[in-house]
């Protein structure tokens, strides 16, 4: 996008300095405030976005949108991440069934910036429901599978990190990792293809 939603509606309040009750949520979620978030997740968001609705434009008015409705119940939500995502993904659910006539035609008239293969749209719909199941995970897990994949770690070396024994990682990983590919599945998301 452009221009961030924060800056195109200056008269927009933000959450501002956290204090009180917004230093409670900022905590609790990680983020110190919703412009914090914007920042972290607007692009893998919007990849998300493309890869439902197949149309950039499209994607960034979702995407705004999102973070809207998320701006006025901040202080309300415990896991923004996975807000965010559950709610893109129905915006984009409810504007596919809404538009399904306006798709049918744009889609043969997108322009070659907009149009993407549906390998390509099958895959980022893939990552973006791995990133919502990923935001849902208990802290303690998510770290374990950010040690082995994100950070390419051994089992000894997240043993290190985290305290836990060696059996215990491998244990947990495999747990958690099977209950991942049970709920990719039941998304009906399959294989290395998505």
């Amino acid at each position: 996008m452009e221009s961030s939603v924060f800056e195109r509606t200056p008269s927009l309040p933000g959450p501002g300095e956290p204090s009180g009750e917004q230093a409670a949520a900022g905590a609790k979620t990680g983020f110190s405030s919703i412009v914090a978030l914007f920042e972290t997740e607007e692009s893998p968001l919007l990849r998300f976005a493309i890869g439902l609705v197949g149309r950039r434009s499209v994607a960034e008015e979702l995407v705004q949108e999102t973070f809207l409705r998320l701006h006025p119940i901040w202080n309300e939500v415990e896991n923004p991440r996975g807000w965010l995502y559950r709610s893109l993904r129905n915006l984009a659910l409810n504007h596919l069934r809404d538009h399904a006539r306006e798709t049918e035609l744009s889609d043969t008239s997108a322009t070659t910036e907009e149009s993407l293969p549906v390998e390509v749209l099958g895959r980022n719909e893939a990552v973006g429901t791995v990133r919502l199941l990923l935001s849902e995970m208990p802290d303690e897990d998510r770290r374990l599978v950010e040690l082995k994949y994100r950070e390419n770690l051994k089992y000894e070396e997240i043993s290190r990190r985290t305290g836990l024994s060696v059996g215990n990682v491998g244990y947990r990983l495999h747990h958690v990792l099977k209950s991942l590919a049970d709920s990719l599945r039941r998304a009906g998301i399959e294989g290395s293809q998505g």
